[in-house]
C-alpha cells in the first residue's frame, strides 16, 4: 500500500530532539517510549530528519557522508546492555546541562569514547562481516574517516597524495586499524537503528525518513567519486554550486556551497551511485522524503565566486530519465516530493509523471490576495499537509511574527472566533483551528511538528534557514511527552478518519 493510499497522520521529531541522559536524542528505549507516545495519539506515522553525520553547524543535510549514520544517535544503554562498555563508561556519557538543548558536540565526544572502548572488546563475528559485504559505501566511508583522523580534521583535498582515493586506497593497509573502528562504529548504528526500529514498527508507527539533495564538498562521497561531481580537477574546488533563487526564507536566495552532480556522467551507469544511496536510505525508513526534489527538473547553480544566489542560473535536471531508473531498482517504494520553494512548469510535470505525494504546508498559504495550493481546500488527495517543517516556524511563533493582515486571514479562514489568538500552551486555541484545519483537508498524510503539539512559541524553532548558527538544537523531555493532551489528538485522528 502507497504512502497516501489511505488517510493517516504523523508527528515530525528528530533522532536528535528526543529526551535522553545523553545531551542528544538516542535510539532504544527513549525512541520506543515516544513511538508509543505517537501510537497512543492514533498517529501512524513518525517523520524524522537525515540520520547521516551533521556538519559544523549540526545541520544535517551537508553531511560528510550520504549513507553513514550520526555516532551520537547510538545508545550508550544498548551498549552497555550488550556487554560492549561499562556501567561507569555509559555513565561518562551523561549529560548535565539543559534538557532542552542538543548538545552534539558533549555527544559525539562521550559516545566516540566509548565506542573506542567497545571496539576493543568486540570480536569480528559474521553479523559485521555481512554488514561490510552489503554496504559498499562503509570502506571508502572509513577509510576517509581514518585520513581525517591522521590529518587532523583537514579537508580531503589537502591530503597530500591521499587527496587521490585510488592512492588512498593502495595504502588501505597502513590506515586499516583505525579505519575498522569506523566500520565498527557504523556497524554498530545500523544494528542500534535496526532493533529500535523494529519495535516501533510493532508499534503500528512506520518511519518516514528524509534524504537530502545534495552532500558536502568536503564528504567521503565527493573524494571518493570525484568525477560525479562539477569540481574543478586542478583544484578539486567546486565550479558552480548549490542553492536557491531569492524565495519566502531569504530575499538573497540562499547560498548553500554543495558541489552540484555531472549527471551526464552519472547517467552512464544508471545513476547507479544514487540507486545505492536511495537503497541505504530505504533499508533504514518505511517511506522516504526527497528534499529538493524540484532539483531533479531543474536547479540553481551559482557560480563559486558569487556573492550571493541571486547571481545563480537555472540548469537542467535528469528528470524522468532518472525516475525510471528508481522504478526499476525499487518498484513501488515510497517515496514523498518536497517540491516547495520557486519552481514551474518542468517540476509540476515531473510529480505528475513519478506519482510522488507532493508536500503542502499551510503557513504558505496565508496571503489574503491569493487563492494559494498552499491553502486547504486546494490540497489535492495525494499530498502530504504539513503544520510546519523543520525550516518554519512553530505555529504560534508564525502566528505572533505574522503582519496583522495575514493573521487575521489565517484566523479567519481557520473559523477562529475570539481575541486570545497569542495564547499558548498545548490547548491554544488559535492553534488547534489552524491544526483541524489541516486535518479535515484532502490530503491523504496530515503531519505536525512536535513543537506544535505542545503550542510552543517561536524559541522552540529547529532551524532558521540561511542562518549559519544557534539552529538544530530543540530538544524535549518525557515531562514535555507526558504533559501533550493525547486525548485531544486521538480524537482529532478519529474524527477526521486518520486513525491507524
Amino acid at each position: 500500500m502507497g504512502f497516501c493510499d489511505k488517510r493517516r497522520a504523523g508527528v515530525l521529531m528528530h533522532i536528535s530532539s528526543l529526551p535522553s541522559p545523553y545531551g542528544t536524542g538516542v535510539f532504544g528505549k527513549t525512541a520506543v517510549d515516544f513511538a508509543q507516545f505517537l501510537a497512543d495519539c492514533g498517529f501512524s506515522f513518525w517523520q524524522i530528519l537525515p540520520m547521516t553525520p551533521v556538519d559544523a553547524g549540526n545541520s544535517p543535510y551537508a553531511s560528510e557522508s550520504a549513507f553513514a549514520g550520526y555516532p551520537a544517535f547510538i545508545d550508550p544503554e544498548m551498549l552497555l546492555s550488550d556487554g560492549l562498555i561499562t556501567r561507569e563508561e555509559e555513565a561518562s556519557c551523561r549529560y548535565d546541562g539543559s534538557p532542552y538543548t542538543a548538545d552534539y558536540a558533549f555527544s559525539l565526544e562521550k559516545r566516540m569514547a566509548v565506542l573506542r572502548a567497545a571496539f576493543e572488546r568486540f570480536t569480528p563475528d559474521d553479523d559485521l562481516e555481512a554488514f561490510v559485504s552489503e554496504n559498499g559505501w562503509v570502506k571508502p566511508y572509513s577509510l576517509y574517516k581514518a585520513l581525517k583522523s591522521h590529518y587532523n580534521g583537514v579537508e580531503w583535498w589537502k591530503w597530500d597524495e591521499f587527496s587521490s582515493f585510488s592512492t588512498a586506497c593502495s595504502h588501505y593497509a597502513d590506515f586499516e586499524k583505525e579505519a575498522s573502528f569506523y566500520i565498527f562504529v557504523q556497524y554498530i548504528f545500523d544494528r542500534q537503528w535496526k532493533r529500535t526500529k523494529e519495535q516501533i514498527n510493532a508499534l503500528g508507527i512506520d518511519m518516514l525518513g528524509d534524504i537530502p539533495m545534495y552532500v558536502s564538498l568536503d564528504s567521503a562521497d565527493v573524494w571518493s567519486n570525484t568525477e560525479l561531481f562539477d569540481i574543478d580537477p586542478k583544484t578539486m574546488r567546486p565550479n558552480k554550486c548549490a542553492g536557491v533563487p531569492p524565495d519566502y526564507f531569504s530575499a538573497d536566495g540562499q547560498f548553500w556551497g554543495n558541489p552540484l552532480y555531472r549527471w551526464d556522467v552519472m547517467k552512464k551507469d544508471g545513476y547507479g551511485w544514487w540507486m545505492d544511496r536511495l537503497a541505504r536510505s530505504l533499508s533504514l525508513t518505511d517511506a522516504l522524503r526527497i528534499d529538493h526534489f524540484r532539483g531533479f527538473a531543474s536547479y540553481w547553480a551559482i557560480p563559486a565566486s558569487a556573492k550571493t544566489a541571486k547571481e545563480g542560473s537555472w540548469m537542467t535536471g535528469p528528470g524522468i530519465d532518472f525516475f525510471k531508473k528508481v522504478f526499476e531498482r525499487f518498484g513501488d517504494a515510497d517515496i514523498i516530493a518536497e517540491d516547495l520553494g520557486v519552481f514551474g512548469e518542468d517540476v509540476v510535470e515531473l510529480l505528475d509523471k513519478t506519482g510522488f505525494p507532493g508536500i503542502r504546508v499551510v503557513q504558505f498559504g496565508f496571503d489574503p490576495s491569493d487563492d494559494s495550493s498552499h491553502l486547504p481546500h486546494n490540497y489535492p488527495e495525494n499530498s502530504v499537509a504539513c503544520v510546519g517543517t523543520h525550516d518554519n516556524n512553530t505555529l504560534l511563533g508564525w502566528l505572533w511574527e505574522a503582519d496583522e493582515q495575514n493573521r487575521a486571514f489565517a484566523l479567519s479562514y481557520c473559523s477562529f472566533r475570539g481575541e486570545d489568538w497569542g495564547e499558548g500552551g498545548s490547548r491554544s486555541p488559535s492553534c488547534r483551528s489552524i491544526i483541524e484545519t489541516v486535518w479535515r483537508s484532502s490530503s491523504a498524510a496530515a503531519v505536525i511538528p512536535f513543537q506544535d503539539m505542545c503550542g510552543f512559541g517561536a524559541d522552540a524553532r529547529m532551524n532558521v534557514p540561511g542562518v549559519p548558527t544557534m539552529n538544530w538544537r530543540f530538544r524535549t523531555t518525557n515531562d514535555t511527552v507526558n504533559g501533550v493532551d493525547r486525548e485531544y489528538f486521538r480524537k482529532l485522528n478519529q474524527t477526521f478518519r486518520r486513525t491507524k
